[in-house]
This record gives C-alpha cells, structure tokens and sequence, in this order.
C-alpha cells in the first residue's frame, strides 16, 4: 500500500452482525475510491467473518471496546445481567481506556470511525484524533430504553454521552432510533449492500422446481433455533436454514449445500427473509427487493423504528412468538405475499458516508484528485 494515504481505525462493535452491515458497505465504497488507504478493524467477530463482508486489505486487532446487552438469545435480552456489566464497564473506565489509547497509539491513524463503541471515542478525543460514530442506535439510550428508572442511569449515561457528542458527527442512516441527546447527530440514507440474484442456479442446485416460495431463515448473529420439527409442512413452500440448525425435514436445506453464495446473494435470490427486527436484516432486504417475515422483537428500543421504516419502504409482516414456537406461519405469509411489491430501495447512505470518512481522514474528492 502506497504510505502516503491515509490509515482509518475502524472500531466495531460485536453484539450481532447488525454493525458489521452497517459499517462493511461503507468501507467497501470508501476503499473502492481510495484502493491504497489504509485500514484497521478493532472487533470481536471472527475474523472470518469481517472478511466476508470488508473487501480487500486491512489489519485486525481483536478486542472487544462494548458489549451492547447480555443476551439470553437473539430475541431476548437479560436487562439486569446488563446493567451489572455496565457498572463493572465503567468501574474500570481508566484500565479500559488506558488499553484503548495503548492500541490507537500504536496505530496512529488519521481518523478513527466507531459503530459504536463510547470507549474508542473517548480514547480519541483524549489522543486528538479526529473521529466519527455510525450507527442507527446507541448504548446510552438502548440502556436507556430497557431501564429508564435504574437509579445507575444518572451516572452511567453521562460519560457514554460525552464520548458520543466527542466525534466531528453522528451519522444516523435510516432508519435510525430518536437521540435527543446527541448534539452531533447527522440524518442520512439507509446502508445496505447489495447481491446478487442466483435464484435459477440455487433452483437447479437445489432441485427446486423454480415455483416455490423460497423463505430464507436468518435470525442474526445471535443464534437461535426454534423448533422447527414440531412445525407444519407448507405446501410449495421450502425453506433455507442455516447450516448449524441441522434440520432433517425435506421441506428444510441447509445453505450449505450453496456455499459459494453469499448472504447477500441469498437474501437476493430468496422470495423471503425469515428474521428478527435488525438494522442490517431490514436495510438488506428492502434495498435487494425481499419480503420480510419478522419475529417480535417488541422490547426492543430500537425496534418501533425499524418496524416503521419497513412498513413505508419495504414489504414486511411481524408474528408474535406463539407462531415462532408453533410454526403457524400460513396466514402471516398470505399476508406478506399479497403485499404490492415495493421496488428496492437505494441505499443512499453508503456513498453519504464514505464522504464523511474522505473529510475526515482529509482526502480530496476523487473526481477532482484524478483530474488534476
């Protein structure tokens, strides 16, 4: 790599994949302009994974700068459990931050973007690194939502406000959840990638005859597994689990077996995307054309937020969790499936984005630096 570009130090938080799709596209086109900037990813996911999604070149440091919420499962989070590791979070606030700063060092970036974790903000605020925050949600108002009356709260948001409000903005992409406490907030498009659609080669592969309903079933990087042999057979209908549920019904395949595709391709290819309310699941669907059936996820605070968005750009029904554990999807697929189609939506927000990481780091814009 070319060492008079810049080095950007991607903070990232692993509760989920969720910030993994927010933040991958935007990289993607980021790095597409600008092919010899340098780039380091900080995160807990494995590094497989990142690699799936983050084209091209960059360097890993596994650590872990958030947690997000304890979760029992990708529904359900255990909000006392949280709140504890919150308090044990902050009480060694100074040892955490000194690590951060250690590894910011070592790395002298010329920015850092976090999605989005407080603590890398506020270790480059103290160091003087100009730094940006993505994200459709935060931790101080997630903690926020789930035990608005905790006594902690009063001294737990503080700081994580502080580190948030720290960063040159906060880019929300649509659909974003209510800040009103962040004074940096920056509304802008959704951020999805795209795929490709392979459907007739999945068809063949699969031994589909090419007039099922394809349903793939995805409920984020939280596993869990309902219990689909108690659950009915649908006529025409044929369904794509992931390779750990280990399902032994004809009606159910294993992704597997389509190893060479993506998830992208898959959600692409797929009629329908079987999920949980999620920024990457919704964003990803809407914007490659899928229909969504959803499983509640109503405790969430960022849920009635994405549920809406949804609702005015895609095509997404939700079921309770009675119809999860049953399997009594017949009239919530009716339903979805007598939806007029909504034409995908333009993930405008990947190219919004990729500006601010060019302002932040001080790359020209590429049309004028080429032109030159």
């Amino acid at each position: 790599m070319g060492s008079g570009f810049p080095h950007l130090y991607v903070a990232l938080s692993g509760h989920g994949f969720g910030h993994l799709a927010q933040v991958a596209p935007v990289l993607n086109e980021f790095r597409r302009r600008w092919p010899d900037a340098r780039l380091t990813v900080q995160s807990v996911l494995p590094e497989t994974v990142l690699r799936q999604r983050i084209a091209g070149e960059f360097a890993v440091v596994a650590g872990a700068a958030d947690f997000g919420m304890v979760m029992v499962d990708a529904l359900e989070a255990k909000v006392a459990e949280s709140l504890t590791a919150y308090r044990a979070f902050h009480a060694e606030w100074d040892t955490r931050l000194a690590w951060q700063e250690s590894a910011l060092r070592s790395a002298a970036p010329a920015g850092v973007l976090a999605d989005v974790p407080y603590l890398t903000l506020a270790a480059a605020a103290r160091l003087e690194i100009p730094a940006l925050a993505l994200c459709s949600l935060n931790w101080a108002d997630i903690l926020a939502g789930y035990c608005p009356d905790a006594p902690d709260l009063a001294e737990l948001r503080p700081p994580m406000l502080a580190a948030y409000n720290s960063a040159i903005a906060f880019l929300q992409p649509a659909p974003s959840m209510p800040m009103p406490e962040l004074t940096n907030g920056c509304p802008m498009g959704p951020i999805a990638a795209l795929g490709r659609d392979r459907r007739l080669e999945i068809d063949h592969r699969l031994g589909l005859r090419g007039d099922e309903l394809l349903v793939l079933m995805g409920l984020g990087g939280v596993d869990m597994r309902p219990p689909l042999e108690s659950w009915p057979e649908f006529p025409g209908v044929r369904w794509l689990t992931p390779p750990s549920w280990e399902v032994a019904r004809p009606d159910m395949l294993n992704w597997a077996m389509l190893d060479d595709c993506s998830m992208l391709d898959l959600i692409r290819s797929c009629d329908v995307l079987f999920t949980k309310p999620g920024y990457g699941a919704f964003t990803e669907a809407a914007c490659n054309g899928t229909r969504v059936l959803y499983v509640e996820r109503d405790d969430w605070p960022e849920e009635p937020w994405l549920s809406r968005w949804l609702a005015g750009h895609g095509n997404g029904v939700k079921i309770d969790r009675r119809r999860l554990a049953t399997g009594d999807l017949a009239e919530p697929l009716r339903e979805l499936l007598a939806q007029p189609a909504r034409p995908p939506v333009a993930p405008s927000g990947v190219a919004e984005a990729a500006g601010w990481l060019e302002r932040l780091v001080g790359l020209p814009d590429p049309y004028e630096y080429r032109t030159r």
